[in-house]
């Protein structure tokens, strides 16, 4: 549960990233980045699958019975549903802030990395 818990905080993060950088970056004569329809694309896909973690992550967390041994299905299942989620948000974070979104001078090529990690 935990680490679907930091995939879940990942994938936040790198939507809070990807919003501010397709606000501020201008490109092809607009004043930013959501002008552009697939940019609207990766953010949105991006918030519906964040929100979609958060919602299993939630009402799993709030009826965990810790004294019970029959956690393990749920936990396991949120898990294998959060972590490829926040790789995926990740790598649409990338993509929106291009050449940027590789480099270290931003986190989310750092979160890419943590997403990836949290898979295996």
């Amino acid at each position: 549960v935990a680490l679907a818990a930091m995939a879940v905080g990942i994938a936040r993060r790198c939507i809070d990233d990807m919003k501010q950088y397709a606000g501020e970056r201008s490109a092809f004569g607009h004043n930013n980045l959501f002008h552009f329809g697939q940019i609207q694309r990766h953010v949105a896909e991006s918030y519906a699958e964040y929100m979609a973690g958060k919602c299993y992550l939630y009402g799993l967390a709030g009826n965990l019975d810790l004294n019970s041994y029959g956690n393990g299905l749920d936990a396991d299942g949120v898990k294998l549903y959060c972590a490829p989620m926040a790789k995926n948000v990740a790598d649409r974070a990338i993509q929106v802030m291009g050449g940027y979104g590789y480099v270290g001078e931003y986190n989310v090529e750092r979160f890419y990395r943590d997403a990836k990690l949290l898979e295996i």
